[in-house]
Order: C-alpha cells, then structure tokens, then sequence
C-alpha cells in the first residue's frame, strides 16, 4: 500500500538574533606624516577584528607609504582623491561618510587639524569629515613646536568643543631629530581606543 507523500516542511526563519550583523565600518584617514607607515599596522589589526576598514589618503600621504599596501590589508579600495569615484550616480566619498560609524585619522597632521577645526574640505579626507555624522577620533603626530604651537593648540580645543577625541601624542625621539612630544601613540592602544567605539 503506497504510504502519503509526506508534507512539505516550510523553510525554517532564521531569529533576527541569528542573523550576520554587518561590520563595523571604519574611516582610517592617513595623513603626510613620517608616521604613515604605522597606518599599515593599524588598518591591518582593527580588520583583523572584525572592522571594515576603508582608508582614505591625502595626497601627500602618498609619498609615505602606497595605496597599495593599505589595500592589501584592510581588504578594501584606498580613497586617494576625491575624484575617485565609482560609476554611480551617488558621489563615493558622501557614500563612505554615509556609512562610516567612525573616523580615525591616524597620523593626524597640524595641517589636517587646523583644515578640520575651520571647515576645509579640499581633499577626499576633509569633504568625508564635514559630510559624517560620526564620531572622530585623532591620534596627532608631528614636530614637537608645531603641536605646541599656539594656532595648534587652538585647532585642538575647537575640535574637542565639538565633541573630536584625541589620543596622544606621546613624548619620545621624534623623526626631525628632536627630543619632546609629538610622536604618534603607540598603535595597539590606537587600536584598543578605536575599538571602543560602538556602530551607529
């Protein structure tokens, strides 16, 4: 006696508690300092962490440390010019600032301060700042007059009124030959810091 097909089981839903959450995504914005080559170390550790990293260049960075490295590491085009955008209607760097749930401007430059603190947005890096929602975080790197520089000092306390966090920088031998502050802070607690952050 032939047995009843047996009833189709409907496909099972999956929990929204089960479902993949997206990565957090973060903004590593490298800047022209000698220091840029930790920026490799940096993108390379937070991705290994779980973060989409998506670094954007100034044009002097360049001369530091390549595109190409950066890339390799955080798995992700590097925005180098604000010209550098995909074959959409919508603008690539507004859509970086759109989806970024951090930026960490890692070595940050008295130059980037000072364009940040008064609303630049000539480059890649600054237009996505002034276009983002979310939050910023800088870990300065420079001689050690110009981070003690009054103009420096100023730019700083502008952006912290506006709710920037700075990490560092540090004391120590500095690439100009100089002894004081404005090295950049160490990369595993630059790392541990960005980590804190949460996604929007």
């Amino acid at each position: 006696m032939a047995h009843p097909p047996a009833p189709e089981l409907a496909p099972r839903k999956t929990p929204s508690s089960e479902l993949p959450t997206a990565p957090m995504n973060i903004i590593l914005g490298v800047t022209a300092s000698i220091a840029a080559y930790k920026a490799a170390d940096i993108a390379s550790k937070l991705t290994k962490q779980d973060r989409s990293v998506h670094v954007v260049m100034t044009a002097g960075a360049t001369h530091f440390i390549t595109p190409l490295t950066l890339q390799t590491l955080s798995r992700h085009p590097v925005t180098t010019n604000i010209f550098d955008e995909k074959v959409s209607w919508h603008p690539g760097h507004i859509e970086l600032a759109d989806n970024a749930d951090l930026i960490l401007i890692a070595p940050a430059t008295a130059d980037i301060i000072a364009k940040l603190a008064h609303g630049f947005a000539d480059d890649a890096l600054t237009s996505i700042v002034l276009a983002s929602e979310a939050p910023l975080l800088l870990a300065p790197a420079m001689n050690g007059k110009m981070w003690l520089h009054p103009a420096t000092a100023a730019n700083v306390a502008i952006l912290k009124q506006r709710g920037a966090d700075f990490i560092g920088p540090e004391k120590g031998m500095l690439a100009c030959g100089y002894e004081g502050i404005g090295r950049l802070w160490p990369v595993d607690e630059i790392v541990a810091k960005a980590l804190e952050y949460k996604k929007r």
